[in-house]
């Protein structure tokens, strides 16, 4: 899919409202490192999406519950909440909702058994461990709220377009291996031995896994192993869709219905962990749509340069004149040069990456807090 236009100088522009009113386009995630303004662009283009006449809900599984104030929101949770003060105009509307990693999976656990059974396993210590803070649980969660959020829109039509702002860091990539690390966590030899009495075929080996799980009593405690085997048991027989859901999502994701967002700050740091993004994203065979560049510093006046305006500065600074026009000076200039810089690194960026578009978005005088912010930013990313 090709969305370009000219948005940052000498660079392939990434179209945004061409993407944003392209029904075919279902999913779009929003993914780079923490603190460039990712969840800001989400939110902003679920604002700018459905005052074009989207039916949106932003998702966000970032933990820093940064979402809710960005839309002026008190506060978010897993059931999606109506974005108030949305112009509908064009029949959308706009519904945010935050990721909440144990209430996703109990609620897997009451759809997929019966009350009796799903009481037994609520309150199994183990359970209540893995669901609350086993490392890679939210990843899996995020992957079966994507799905079941997506399934659902597509029976009941509530929202034709599901925006996904990602966790901070490298691990907003992580969910991505949620279906390769829910295969080995569920076939690992450790699991399997833990579990063993509760498989019945390697029972014939009662002998020697009777020595073992004696030395595993000891280590463990009896009432320890006792839930994991009950856990695992319940997994075989409770959880055995919930790995070919997770992989269902994977294939969605790298169909064009999704499209992936790469968002980054024009500085050093943040666009090599745009690289690995893009470079991740190529290996998993996953749809990147372009880049967002945000906060791109955007003198007034170009077509003073940096070297007029600072050697303007430094002759009114020694003849003692106008000191305020100089300190004005002097501010262009160092803006003018800081504006030629990132733009040397993005031409580096796009050089390195040839033919990942970019919309790059000039920096706000003040930080984002309300729906005007976002109209106002989700009017940058669309080059107005």
């Amino acid at each position: 899919m090709t969305r370009r236009k000219k948005t940052v100088d000498g660079l392939h522009g990434l179209e945004i409202d061409a993407l944003l009113d392209d029904r075919t386009v279902e999913i779009v995630v929003c993914c780079g490192s923490g603190g460039v303004g990712k969840t800001t662009t989400a939110a902003a283009l679920g604002v700018r999406a459905a005052e074009r006449g989207r039916q949106v809900v932003v998702l966000t599984i970032d933990p820093a519950r940064r979402l809710a104030q960005a839309m002026g929101l008190p506060e978010l949770d897993d059931t999606p909440r109506r974005v108030e003060g949305i112009d509908t105009k064009r029949g959308g509307h706009l519904d945010a909702m935050m990721l909440d990693m144990k209430r996703t999976f109990d609620q897997v656990v009451l759809a997929t058994t019966s009350p009796e059974k799903a009481k037994v396993i609520l309150e199994n210590p183990f359970y209540v461990a893995l669901s609350s803070s086993f490392a890679g649980t939210q990843e899996y969660m995020a992957m079966e709220k994507l799905g079941q959020l997506h399934a659902d829109a597509l029976a009941d039509g509530r929202y034709d377009l599901i925006i996904v702002d990602t966790p901070p860091s490298r691990s907003a990539l992580d969910f991505l291996d949620a279906p390769k690390r829910l295969s080995s966590f569920l076939d690992s030899r450790l699991l399997r031995l833990l579990s063993a009495p509760a498989r019945g075929p390697i029972k014939v080996f009662s002998a020697g896994m009777g020595l073992v799980t004696g030395t595993l009593t000891k280590l463990l405690g009896a009432q320890v192993l006792t839930d994991i085997q009950t856990f695992v048991s319940a997994l075989d027989t409770t959880f055995g869709g919930f790995r070919a859901r997770s992989e269902r999502t994977y294939a969605l994701l790298q169909e064009d219905r999704t499209a992936f967002l790469v968002v980054a700050a024009p500085e050093p740091d943040a666009l090599r962990e745009a690289a690995y993004f893009v470079e991740r994203l190529r290996d998993e065979r996953m749809p990147l749509t372009g880049m967002v560049l945000n906060r791109m510093t955007s003198p007034a006046a170009t077509h003073v340069s940096a070297e007029r305006s600072l050697s303007a500065a430094e002759a009114l600074t020694e003849s003692g004149k106008h000191p305020v026009a100089a300190a004005v000076l002097r501010l262009h200039g160092e803006r003018m040069r800081r504006a030629v810089r990132e733009h040397h690194l993005a031409e580096r960026f796009a050089s390195a990456h040839p033919g990942v578009s970019v919309a790059g978005v000039p920096a706000l005088s003040s930080d984002v807090h309300d729906l005007d912010g976002l109209r106002e930013i989700g009017a940058r990313l669309s080059g107005e």
